[in-house]
């Protein structure tokens, strides 16, 4: 997945506040950040009211959950003393509540973040799970919590049909996914699952190009035979059918959503020909991609 950031201006906001329906909660900033050991952090490339120094710390006026997915760092908030944070670690940044982190010099860190508002989300965050005392939330390796941040980031990117509304719930999912997360602690799952999670989340990364299921069996030390059962047993189908099922989705989504042509979805799906997308897309959708964009 290519890296991203997105910082709403304030006439943004206005215009996406007067939108209907308006469901409580407001996106104002989301970004994935993959930062390299050795570089200062945070980069340059944030607005002012986002940058700060490790000196001074920052106080933001909105909520922020930020999800460290590789590699360790330290945060500390007014209340809470410096802390190492490593892979698997999310953390909530609460309004007013002056706070700092960064990812460690020997390791750097790759991180997804979303900055949120509006009075559900209020209501929300004022939750018992939810405090600004205990905002450190170590849930480990979780596919589904990184799915749902890439979704969000595309949703952003492209700005299709209702993404105001999608967006919101997609930060209502992610809340809910760390609260569940942290009733279910890393250690609840088995070897087999925490490896097929961890290699699933890698078809989600390459969802529209080629992949070699073999050489990503390989890669993570098991057979493909092993691998292929063991992905059945733990998703319910196998890897090239779920590979597959990512690029018919991502192809509906940009059918609804863009006006690209289908030869233009086929390529940016990873599907060698016009023809053998729209044979593959019939086959699974029952109907042909015009037909599937026109109603």
């Amino acid at each position: 997945m290519e890296l991203y950031r997105k910082y709403f201006s304030q006439e943004q906001l206005e215009a996406l506040a007067g939108s209907e329906p308006n469901w409580g909660v407001s996106i104002l900033n989301v970004g994935h950040n993959l930062h390299p050991a050795g570089k200062i952090y945070p980069d340059q490339n944030h607005p002012d009211s986002y940058y700060f120094d490790w000196e001074k710390g920052r106080v933001l006026n909105e909520f922020q959950l930020v999800y460290i997915s590789t590699g360790s760092g330290v945060f500390e908030t007014e209340t809470i003393p410096p802390t190492i944070v490593e892979a698997g670690t999310a953390f909530l940044l609460f309004p007013n509540v002056w706070h700092r982190y960064k990812p460690s010099q020997e390791s750097g860190w790759e991180e997804f973040w979303v900055g949120f508002g509006g009075h559900y989300s209020e209501y929300l965050m004022r939750q018992d799970c939810f405090n600004a005392e205990n905002p450190l939330i170590h849930i480990g390796f979780n596919s589904e919590l990184l799915n749902v941040f890439i979704r969000l980031v595309q949703t952003l990117k492209f700005e299709g049909i209702a993404y105001k509304q999608i967006s919101s719930c997609l930060v209502i999912q992610l809340l809910g996914l760390i609260y569940a997360s942290a009733l279910m602690t890393d250690h609840a799952r088995s070897y087999k699952e925490k490896l097929v999670h961890r290699m699933r989340y890698q078809i989600h990364e390459s969802s529209t190009v080629n992949l070699d299921m073999e050489k990503l069996a390989r890669q993570h030390g098991v057979s493909y035979g092993w691998f292929r059962k063991a992905f059945k047993e733990v998703i319910g189908t196998s890897p090239g059918q779920y590979h597959l099922n990512l690029k018919i989705e991502k192809a509906c989504e940009m059918l609804r959503e863009t006006s690209l042509s289908v030869s233009e979805i086929a390529y940016k799906t990873g599907f060698e020909s016009e023809f053998y997308f729209s044979r593959i897309f019939k086959k699974k959708m029952t109907v042909p991609p015009t037909s599937y964009r026109e109603g």
